[in-house]
């Protein structure tokens, strides 16, 4: 093990799948000589060349268009949304071509390609560059969405991703680049699918995605100082989704949390209780709780800005409430 950033994790993750396989490439604004904004690619392009490193107009169709193209033709392409603000931009491209060619050639035709991009506010970014979009693609059949939370959890799911024969898309927060972590130096890959439970609990369950998982781990230091034993659980990817592993905890605990970044009207925490509550319902001691970020636009004001987003104090302030029958 060592303790390297997230950004060395991803990046470890592309050169390693490009070494592996010569159909792999990646392209998308700035990823070669400037390594993105966020230094992710930093190095590739002396590795592997401009060839395999390619730095696009800032065209997000028109790039999104060649690489669903590369992908039906044997190559697996992928693409780096500078901000996943501009998930919009790609949506044709992404959900009526690359979802779904499987379906529509009868099982002819694979997509395997890998779109990595990014979700989070709280960067001081605004309005048009602060989204966490992950519910629209998840709501999409065909494409697989993964949110992983630590640099051990981004390589696994981006070595993972790459590999898979259909279309990807794999949310990182802004703000966990240069966060560090351990991470093996052995390869490894963690299957899409399969939520991991952090810490065990007994009184309630606190499911994260993404950066939300270290808000729900953050909130859970702060019940069991209050004598309140929660269970933390990592979602990993939203589609797939582990049903199992977060039924049968709340099972166990009888009420839940599900904490996500994005708006909470419509959207994965939404999703996620709807299911528990369709399968735990008659083991529940309290309702359902989901904690979105405010249905409002990100303000760029720093102090606004931090009202709009779920925090640690506010998961365990509500988690008490539950377990104590607070109204």
């Amino acid at each position: 093990m060592r303790n390297i950033t997230w950004s060395q994790a991803m990046n470890e993750a592309i050169a390693e799948e490009m070494r592996h396989d010569e159909t792999v490439f990646i392209m998308g604004e700035d990823v070669a000589e400037a390594g993105t904004p966020f230094k992710v690619t930093s190095g590739l392009v002396e590795e592997f060349g401009t060839q395999r490193v390619l730095d696009t107009p800032i065209s997000e169709p028109g790039f999104m268009g060649m690489a669903v193209g590369a992908s039906l033709t044997g190559m697996r392409p992928i693409v780096d949304l500078m901000f996943g603000d501009f998930i919009y931009l790609i949506m044709d491209q992404l959900a009526n071509q690359a979802a779904k060619q499987h379906y529509m050639s009868g099982g002819k035709l694979t997509v395997p390609l890998v779109v990595r991009t990014n979700m989070g506010a709280t960067r001081r970014s605004a309005a048009q560059h602060s989204q966490s979009l992950q519910a629209l693609v998840a709501h999409i059949p065909g494409i697989k969405v993964a949110m992983p939370s630590t640099p051990y959890e981004v390589k696994g799911l981006m070595k993972t991703a790459i590999r898979d024969n259909n279309p990807v898309v794999i949310f990182e927060d802004k703000l966990s680049y240069q966060m560090k972590g351990p991470v093996p130096e052995e390869e490894y890959f963690i299957p899409f699918g399969q939520a991991n439970v952090i810490s065990q609990g007994t009184d309630i369950t606190l499911i994260g995605t993404s950066s939300m998982v270290q808000v729900c781990e953050e909130a859970a230091l702060i019940l069991a100082e209050k004598g309140i034993s929660a269970e933390v659980i990592d979602v990993r990817t939203i589609a797939p989704l582990d049903e199992h592993t977060l039924v049968e905890s709340v099972k166990k605990t009888g009420r839940a949390i599900v904490v996500d970044e994005g708006h909470q009207s419509f959207g994965v925490t939404s999703e996620i209780v709807a299911r528990l509550n369709e399968q735990a319902f008659y083991y529940l001691d309290a309702p359902l709780t989901r904690m979105g970020a405010m249905d409002v636009p990100i303000p760029f004001s720093p102090a606004l800005e931090d009202l709009t987003v779920p925090t640690a104090a506010g998961v365990a302030d509500k988690a008490v409430k539950l377990v104590t029958g607070e109204r």
